[in-house]
C-alpha cells in the first residue's frame, strides 16, 4: 500500500544547541518551535517485496550514495519495529526553498515518519510518530505537530520520553514569519558538528544551559498569553545566546555574515520606530524576523529595502502531519 503524507518545516523560538547523546538525537535541552504554513515535504513510500534495495526519489530525480543510505538507516528502524524486511519507494518533493539555507530535514523526516510507518502497517500518530521522527533528525519530532511546539528533552538513558507535545494550536494566536535570505552557499560549519564542538569547547556553554528553563518559562507564559512583547524579547536573546556560546568555543566560529548584522540592525531600527519586530538566527547566516500581521507588509518592505537581503519569505503558523488522498 502506498501511503502520501506531507509535513511543514518548523524554526525554533527557543533554540536547541547540543546533544546528550548523538546515536539517539537526544538534546540537552528542551526547544519551542513554530511550525510554518508556506514550506513543507510531500511524501509517498511504498513496500515492496520485489525490491532488492530501497529507491529513493527526490525532487523527480532518484538518489544515489549518502542521500539514499540516510534514507535506507532511518527505515531500518521502521522495518525493525513492524517485524518486516522489504524494501520500499520514496517519493518525496519539497517545497522548501533548500538552496536559500532554509533546512527541510525537519518536514522531510516528519513526512517520512508519517508515510512509512502507516505503509508499514504501524499505528503510530502524536508522540509516538514524534518520538521516530527524530531519529531522522532532531527538529523533525516537532513538524509532527502544527503551530506551537515544545520538544520535551526527556532524562531517560533510551530516549523513550524525548518527544515534542503542541503548546497552542495554530488557528489559536496568527503570527507572521519572514525568513530573510542573506546567503545560499552551503555554510562551512554544519550544525550537528557545531553542536559537538560547542557543547566539548565553549566556555559560555555552561552559562547556555544554566538560563534555558528561564527562557523557556518565558516563551510558556508568552504563548499562553498571547504576548507577543514578552515572546519576542525572550525569542531574540536566546538566539544571541546560542550564538555567543560559539563565539566561546576553541578554537571559536560563527555563521554570521556582514548581511545578517544589516538585518539584525534594521529590526532594532523597527522597534525604535515603534514597530514591534523581533529576530531569530539557527545555525546559518540567514534570518527569521518576527511580527504581528498587521505589521507585515511594513516589516516586509523594510527588509527589501537592505541591499544585502536577496529574498524574503513570509510565512504563518502552519499545520503538523496529514495524510493526502484521506
Amino acid at each position: 500500500m502506498k501511503i502520501t503524507a506531507r509535513a511543514h518545516t518548523n524554526i525554533a523560538l527557543i533554540k536547541y544547541w547540543g546533544k546528550r547523546d548523538e546515536q539517539l538525537f537526544l538534546p540537552m535541552n528542551n526547544s519551542i518551535s513554530i511550525t510554518l504554513d508556506q514550506f513543507y515535504t510531500t511524501t509517498s513510500v511504498a513496500f515492496r517485496d520485489d525490491l532488492k534495495a530501497d529507491s529513493f526519489i527526490l525532487n523527480g530525480i532518484e538518489m544515489g550514495g549518502h542521500e539514499v543510505d540516510k534514507i535506507s538507516r532511518f527505515l531500518d528502524l521502521i522495518r525493525q519495529t513492524a517485524g518486516r524486511n522489504e524494501y520500499a519507494i520514496i517519493d518525496s518533493v519539497n517545497n522548501v526553498p533548500t538552496a536559500a539555507g532554509f533546512a527541510s530535514s525537519a518536514s522531510g523526516f516528519a513526512a517520512l515518519a508519517a508515510a512509512s510507518t502507516k505503509a508499514i502497517g504501524l499505528d503510530y500518530s502524536g508522540s509516538d510518530l514524534s518520538r521516530i521522527a527524530r531519529f531522522g533528525s532532531g527538529s523533525a519530532c516537532r513538524s509532527i505537530y502544527g503551530g506551537y511546539v515544545e520538544w520535551n528533552k526527556g532524562v531517560r538513558v533510551d530516549g523513550t520520553d524525548s518527544y515534542a507535545m503542541q503548546i497552542l494550536e495554530e488557528s489559536k494566536w496568527d503570527l507572521s514569519i519572514l525568513s530573510v535570505m542573506v546567503e545560499a552557499r552551503q555554510k562551512k560549519v554544519l550544525s550537528r558538528e557545531g553542536m559537538t564542538h560547542t557543547v566539548k569547547t565553549s566556555d559560555f556553554y555552561s552559562g547556555w544551559l544554566e538560563t534555558i528553563d528561564a527562557d523557556l518559562n518565558l516563551a510558556r507564559e508568552a504563548i499562553h498569553g498571547r504576548d507577543f512583547e514578552k515572546l519576542g524579547t525572550v525569542l531574540e536573546r536566546n538566539a544571541l545566546k546560542m550564538h555567543a556560546t560559539m563565539l566561546g568555543a576553541n578554537p571559536p566560529f560563527f555563521y554570521w555574515t556582514g548581511a545578517t548584522l544589516d538585518v539584525m540592525h534594521t529590526v532594532q531600527e523597527l522597534r525604535d520606530s515603534g514597530i514591534q519586530a523581533y529576530f531569530t538566527i539557527d545555525a546559518g547566516p540567514n534570518v527569521k524576523v518576527i511580527c504581528q500581521p498587521k505589521d507585515e507588509m511594513a516589516v516586509k518592505e523594510r527588509m527589501q529595502q537592505i541591499q544585502t537581503v536577496r529574498e524574503v519569505f513570509v510565512c504563518h503558523p502552519g499545520p503538523g502531519v496529514s495524510y493526502i488522498g484521506e
